[in-house]
C-alpha cells in the first residue's frame, strides 16, 4: 500500500477543503442555528385581561404589548390549578398537581422530579432563578437545576425584601421589589459571556396581594370608575357556597386583603375599599411593564434580543368581584385564564406577529421550551409543545382541558373543584371528597353566548345531553391523566368564615 508524503497529504487536504468551500452545495448549506437564550418572566396572580394588548380599558402596558406586536399573543391560555405553588410546579414539570404532588402552597417542588431547567442545564445552558419562588414557604435555599438562585422566604415584600443570594447569605435589599429583581436579572445576564446559552426565570411578586404600587404609580388610576361587577349580585342560579363566601377573606364584603378595616361591609360605601384595592392591583403591573421594557432594551444593547426566547406569563388569574369573589382557586374564567406573550423570531418573524386562539395551558411550557431549545424532552408528562401551533400548525391540538383544585383547611373558602373547559363550554362540579354524591350544585356555561359565565345552565333540560357528555369527558380526562390511580382529594369541610393565619396570607 502506497504511503502519502506529508507534503502530498497537505496538498490533498487543501484541495478537498477548497472544493468544499467553493462547491454550490457547500455555499447553500445552512449553518447550525445558535440555541436561543430563554428569559421566562413570571408574574403572580395576574389575570388575562390585565394587559392593554388583551383589551384592558384603563391599564396600559406598552412594553408587554410590544412583545405581542413582534411575536405571539395567546388569547386562551390557562392554568390547571389556580394556586401559586401547584401552578408553578406544573410550569416546571409539565404535570398536573396531583402528579407532581405540590397540591397546596406549603409543599416544595420535589427535588427528585426533573424540571425543564434541569434538562436545559444538562444540555449545556447556564441557568438562574431570581425573585419569588413560592414553593416551600420557609425555604429560601438554592434548588436543583439552577447555577444561580436568589429568592426569599414566603411572599416577600413590595419594599425592602430580604433575599438569600445563592445560599451564600441573606441580605435586605432596599427598594421596590420589581426594580430590585430587574437589577439582579440584568446583572446576572451581563456576566454571561456567550460561551453557553442561558436561561433565566424572573419571578415577580406583583401583582400579588397585598398590593402596593410604586410611589410614582400610586394615583395612576384615581379617575377610573370602579364598581362591583354585576355578577357579584346575580347569584340565584349559582351554588349556595357563593353566598357563604361573600363575607369571608375571599369575598367582596370581607377584608379585601387588608384594604377594608371593618368587615363584613355590605354598605354601598364599601365599594370604595374595593375600588382602592383594584387600583392598587393595576398600579403594581405598571412597574412590571417597566421591567419588561428595561430587559428588552438591555438584551437589544447586548445584541441578544433576537436570539432570546422571551416568555411573559403568570401562575394563575384572579377574581375581581366576579360572582362576589376575590382571590382565585375557583374554576371560573378570571381565576384560571392568564396572560401569555412570547417573542422569538426563530418561531415567528417580528414582522409577522400571530394571535393564537387555541387553548394552551401551564403544563405546556416545559415541553415547548425544551423543543425550541433542542434539549431532551421530559418523559411521561401531561403537557405538549406549542412550537408547531406557534408556527401555524393547529392539527391534532386540544379542544379542551380539565382543571383541578383541592379544598384547603388553611383557606377554607372554596370546595374541591373539578372542571372541564372546552372551546365552547365550561362544566364545573364540586366533589365532596369521600366518593359520595356532590353536595354543591354544579355549573354549566355556554361561553360563546355567555363569556362572563352569568347564566348557569346546569338545570336547563335543553342542556341535559351536553351536561352528560361533558361529565363523561371530564371523567375520561381525569382517568387518563391519573395513570389508573383514583382521583384523591381532601374532604370538603364547608365554607368557613374565620381569617387565615397572618403568616400565610
Amino acid at each position: 500500500m502506497r504511503t502519502l508524503t506529508s507534503v502530498a497529504l497537505l496538498c490533498l487536504l487543501t484541495t478537498i477543503s477548497w472544493a468544499q468551500e467553493t462547491s454550490p452545495q457547500a455555499a447553500t448549506t445552512p449553518k447550525i442555528a445558535k440555541r436561543p437564550n430563554v428569559l421566562f418572566i413570571l408574574t403572580d396572580d395576574q389575570r388575562s385581561d390585565a394587559l392593554s394588548c388583551m383589551g384592558h380599558p384603563h391599564l396600559k402596558t406598552p412594553h408587554v404589548d410590544r412583545l405581542a406586536d413582534e411575536g405571539l399573543l395567546f388569547k386562551n391560555h390557562y392554568c390547571t390549578t389556580s394556586l401559586c405553588s401547584p401552578s408553578r410546579a406544573s410550569i416546571l414539570s409539565g404535570l398536573y398537581a396531583h402528579a407532581h404532588g405540590v397540591v397546596n402552597n406549603f409543599t416544595d417542588y420535589p427535588s427528585n422530579l426533573v424540571s425543564f431547567p434541569m434538562r436545559l442545564h444538562e444540555s449545556g445552558y447556564e441557568t438562574a432563578y431570581i425573585g419569588k419562588w413560592h414553593m416551600g414557604e420557609d425555604n429560601d435555599e438554592p434548588r436543583p437545576g439552577f447555577d444561580y438562585f436568589v429568592t426569599h422566604k414566603g411572599q416577600g415584600k413590595y419594599f425592602d425584601t430580604e433575599f438569600n443570594f445563592n445560599g451564600q447569605g441573606r441580605k435586605v435589599v432596599d427598594g421596590y421589589y420589581t426594580t430590585v429583581v430587574t437589577d439582579m436579572a440584568e446583572d446576572w445576564i451581563s456576566k454571561q459571556n456567550g460561551d453557553k446559552p442561558w436561561m433565566l426565570m424572573l419571578g415577580h411578586k406583583a401583582p400579588h396581594s397585598f398590593y402596593l404600587p410604586e410611589e410614582k404609580y400610586e394615583h395612576s388610576f384615581d379617575q377610573a370608575d370602579i364598581e362591583y361587577p354585576p355578577s357579584a349580585f346575580d347569584l340565584e342560579d349559582k351554588p349556595e357556597w357563593f353566598k357563604k363566601r361573600l363575607d369571608t377573606w375571599h369575598g367582596i364584603y370581607g377584608p379585601l386583603f387588608d384594604w377594608r378595616k371593618k368587615f363584613p361591609d355590605k354598605s354601598p360605601e364599601g365599594v370604595k375599599d374595593f375600588a382602592r384595592m383594584v387600583r392598587a392591583y393595576w398600579g403594581t403591573i405598571l412597574s412590571v411593564d417597566d421591567s419588561v421594557g428595561r430587559l428588552y432594551d438591555f438584551l437589544e444593547e447586548r445584541g441578544e434580543l433576537d436570539n432570546t426566547l422571551i416568555i411573559f406569563t403568570s401562575d394563575n388569574g384572579l377574581l375581581e368581584g366576579e360572582h362576589g369573589m376575590v382571590d382565585k382557586r375557583t374554576g371560573h374564567e378570571p381565576s384560571i385564564r392568564i396572560p401569555l406573550v412570547v417573542r422569538y423570531p426563530g418561531l415567528t418573524p417580528v414582522d409577522q406577529p400571530r394571535v393564537i386562539d387555541n387553548i394552551s395551558v401551564t403544563i405546556d411550557f416545559a415541553p415547548s421550551i425544551l423543543e425550541i431549545c433542542g434539549a431532551k424532552p421530559l418523559e411521561n408528562i401531561h403537557g405538549k409543545s406549542w412550537k408547531q401551533l406557534a408556527q401555524g400548525d393547529a392539527s391534532d391540538w386540544r379542544t379542551g382541558f380539565y382543571y383541578e383544585y383541592n379544598y384547603e383547611k388553611q383557606f377554607p373558602y372554596t370546595p374541591n373543584v373539578r372542571a372541564l373547559r372546552t372551546d365552547r363550554y365550561k362544566y364545573i362540579r364540586y366533589p365532596h371528597g369521600d366518593g359520595s354524591p356532590d353536595k354543591h350544585m354544579a355549573e354549566l356555561y355556554d361561553l360563546q353566548a355567555d363569556p362572563g359565565e352569568n347564566k348557569n345552565l346546569i338545570d336547563d333540560p335543553a342542556h341535559a345531553d351536553t351536561v352528560s357528555r361533558l361529565r363523561t369527558e371530564l371523567d375520561r380526562l381525569i382517568a387518563e391523566h391519573g395513570a389508573g390511580k383514583p382521583d384523591k382529594m381532601p374532604l370538603d369541610q364547608g365554607i368557613q368564615s374565620g381569617l387565615p393565619e397572618e403568616s400565610i396570607r
